[in-house]
């Protein structure tokens, strides 16, 4: 019985599946999207979206204390100070203007790979997808 399991273990040992979880995100907050399989994807959302959630608030927050203890947080995912600043600065503020709650990612799936018939998604940040859609 699956009772209360939320995670998926994705076939790798516990460091293993940190380190991918956390170099999906990076690679989700630097490019806006990314292609990978329907599995890592619906793994690495609820991360990506923690650490949005973290972001945007350091970004609206005026209580300085808070905003650093927020930047600290997320840079525990990142160990690059400059990346965590650009995520709050950059990425958060988008979303902050647009007044958005929730759901600041999308999954779409695009088909399955030619090698091994993996089901292949693609995992964006929602408001850089419209953003891109508008240009």
């Amino acid at each position: 019985m699956r009772h209360r399991v939320k995670i998926n273990k994705l076939s790798r040992y516990a460091s293993h599946r940190k380190a991918l979880l956390k170099n999906l995100a990076r690679e989700v907050f630097e490019h806006g999207s990314i292609i990978t399989t329907t599995a890592k994807a619906k793994t690495v959302r609820p991360l990506v979206e923690k650490i949005l959630t973290k972001a945007i608030e350091a970004n609206k927050t005026d209580n300085k204390d808070r905003s650093v203890a927020l930047r600290r947080q997320i840079n525990r995912y990142f160990n690059d100070r400059k990346f965590t600043n650009k995520v709050v600065d950059e990425v958060a503020k988008v979303y902050v203007e647009k007044n958005r709650t929730s759901g600041y990612t999308r999954i779409l799936k695009i088909g399955y790979r030619r090698g091994d018939a993996a089901e292949l998604s693609l995992l964006q940040l929602v408001e850089t997808a419209e953003k891109k859609e508008e240009e």
